[in-house]
Formats: C-alpha cells, structure tokens, sequence
C-alpha cells in the first residue's frame, strides 16, 4: 500500500536526520588533532555584522597541532583573536601582525574521559530522536483505516529492523569517535 509505504519512507527520512545532526554534533567535539571546524561557532564583528570567522579569513591547519587564521582585512587581527580567546575553546591564539596561530593543547585524560561522555550523550540523544521516529510511524500505522492486522503487524516489523538498522549506525559512529578521542 502506497501508505505503508509513505510512513516508512518519513520514518526513514527522521532517522536520516538525527544520523546528520549526530553527525555534526560529532565534528565539534575535537580529538586532539588541530581542525578548522573548532572554530566553526567563533564570529566576529566584521564591519557591523557579525559575521563566521571562516567568512571573514582563511583558516587551515598547517599541522597536527596548529590552526592559522589569515583574515582578508588586517586590521582585523585584533577583533579576531579576541573573538577566539572569548569564544571560551580554551586555545591561546598569538597574533604575529600577519596572521593568527593557534596550537592546540593535547588532551589530558581526564579531558579524554569527557570528551568520550559528551559523544556518548549525543548518540543516545540521536537514539531517542529514532525511538521517537519509530513510535510516530507506528501510531500512523495504527490510524490507517482498513489495513488487516496481519499487514499491520508486517509494517511494524519492517518499522522494528528500520529502527535497528539506524540504531547499530549510531552505536559503529561512537565506537569510531571512542577510538579517535582515546587514542593519544
């Protein structure tokens, strides 16, 4: 029934979306290594309009410990770094008159351990959001008229494995963000 089969396609389609927003949640949380994304929530007053920093210069990582930030507009420089130490990252940028230079510490342990609560936080946060995709497609099953309880029964189970199939997703990206926060 071409129902059946709208319910599951939007069940899917919620699943999808907490997988992106897990996803995105996963990026911010740093496992050591320098990465232009860390910098991703700072903005600055350009001109006034705030403005993203990766909007108002260039940012790259020229190793594993350091980020560069090369505004367009030098005189810049000052707005920028201040903008980088109130952003409360915990990094200490140093401004060379020509660009930006941040080193990123690496993690103490105990950081690590943090950092492995707040990813496991944000799974099963993903996991709730698929909980709830699951129950929504089920009480739409439920609401259709004339459906014979067998072929309610198959529609729940395809809902069932749906939901499984999404939740050991989750569970594959923590173990692979466990191992990237843990390994020193």
């Amino acid at each position: 029934m071409e129902e059946i089969e709208f319910i599951l396609d939007s069940a899917k389609e919620q699943m999808n979306g907490a997988i992106k927003h897990l996803e995105v949640a996963f990026s911010k949380i740093r496992v050591g290594k320098a990465n232009p994304q860390m910098l991703d929530n700072v903005s600055i007053d350009y001109y006034g309009a705030i403005t993203p920093l990766s909007q108002a210069s260039n940012i790259n990582t020229p190793d594993a410990r350091t980020i560069s930030v090369q505004p367009w507009d030098k005189s810049m420089l000052e707005v920028i770094e201040k903008a980088i130490i109130d952003s409360n990252l915990g990094f200490n940028p140093m401004n060379n008159g020509e660009m930006i230079m941040i080193n990123v510490p690496p993690l103490t342990e105990e950081r690590r351990i943090q950092l492995v609560k707040q990813a496991k936080s944000e799974s099963e946060n993903a996991k709730v959001s698929i909980r709830n995709a699951r129950k929504d497609a089920n009480d739409e099953l439920k609401k259709l008229d004339g459906i014979s309880e067998d072929v309610l029964k198959d529609s729940e189970n395809e809902v069932q494995n749906i939901t499984n199939s999404f939740t050991s997703k989750i569970d594959g990206f923590f173990s692979k963000k466990e191992e990237e926060i843990l390994t020193v």
